[in-house]
């Protein structure tokens, strides 16, 4: 998938100088780490990078590649737009989903402070700060206002965690007395999943934090067609660090089949950041009319076709 991602990239015409690392798996069999100082050596040379998936190992002990990246340079905002692409043949295929999230990307529950207080009793901290919440309510809220978005709905659980969703609510309203322009909600979590499948084309923009921004995004992908589908970006104040939102499959790795356009949409997200607006909108064009034209879909999405004969397919829609 980042090979055609940068195939295409490169067929926009931005000259890119590419920096290769290689983080996980392959990594850790090289050097010893799944996350080599080299990767942070060369974020810190580029401030911006393109991330392929990356898997880590399951109740392994060893920590999240993901969640490390993101800490160490502190990436608070999670960013992922959702919208619906012509052409798929989903269940909500009629409606005219485009909501963003943005998730806290450094505390919460993925603080990781975890510890067994006697044998086979676990105890995980949960890590709410005024610092953090206030700086993803604003991203939210400063976002909205400069693309026009009507309305950002806080997502929480301080009807039960009242001391730790209630700062980050109170975070939430006080910046958004700053905004009377843009319309702020409030929806539980629980309740929030469900208003999502029933009506999701009502929602905007969402913050929240770390945890239920992690499910609820993912749920929103599955509005539009699955996790191939959906890019994503991890924004700090001087790094960012742009993803799809799935994780690996090593089932299929090397066979051609894995569905690009999340990391593709992904690239499309990085080529804006850093000024290439025009490409990336001739980028999405050409996705689009691939989606549209339905000849060229991978499996996940209802075609036959693999990931050189999507990429293809894009990159003549690009230069058609």
């Amino acid at each position: 998938m980042a090979e055609a991602t940068v195939r295409l990239v490169e067929a926009t015409g931005v000259q890119v100088e590419w920096d290769r690392v290689e983080a996980g798996v392959g990594a850790e069999r090289a050097t010893g780490k799944f996350l080599p100082e080299a990767v942070y050596e060369s974020l810190a040379k580029t401030n911006v990078g393109l991330k392929g998936p990356i898997g880590t190992p399951i109740a392994s002990g060893h920590p999240s590649v993901n969640v490390a990246l993101r800490k160490r340079l502190n990436l608070f905002v999670n960013f992922r737009p959702v919208r619906m692409l012509p052409g798929l043949k989903t269940r909500f295929a009629d409606l005219p989903i485009d909501l963003v999230i943005f998730r806290e990307n450094t505390e919460d529950l993925y603080a990781g402070i975890e510890h067994e207080v006697v044998t086979d009793v676990v105890e995980s901290l949960k890590v709410i700060t005024k610092t953090a919440s206030m700086r993803i309510a604003k991203a939210a809220f400063e976002y909205s206002a400069r693309e026009g978005r009507q309305k950002v709905v806080a997502i929480h659980k301080a009807n039960i965690m009242k001391m730790s969703d209630g700062l980050f609510l109170r975070c939430c309203r006080e910046v958004a007395a700053d905004f009377p322009q843009i319309e702020y909600g409030e929806l539980i979590v629980d309740n929030a999943c469900m208003q999502l499948v029933m009506r999701p084309e009502t929602f905007d923009v969402l913050v929240l934090p770390n945890l239920y921004g992690d499910i609820v995004s993912d749920l929103c992908a599955g509005l539009v067609g699955g996790l191939g589908i959906v890019p994503g970006a991890n924004l700090g104040d001087s790094v960012a660090v742009f993803e799809a939102v799935h994780g690996s499959a090593p089932d299929i790795a090397g066979k051609g089949l894995a569905n690009p356009t999340a990391l593709m949409q992904s690239a499309r997200l990085m080529l804006a950041h850093l000024g290439e607006r025009d490409a990336a909108v001739r980028m999405q064009k050409a996705i689009e009319a691939v989606y549209s034209e339905g000849k060229h879909l991978t499996r996940d999405t209802g075609g036959t076709a693999g990931t050189a004969e999507f990429t293809n397919a894009v990159i003549d829609q690009l230069q058609g």
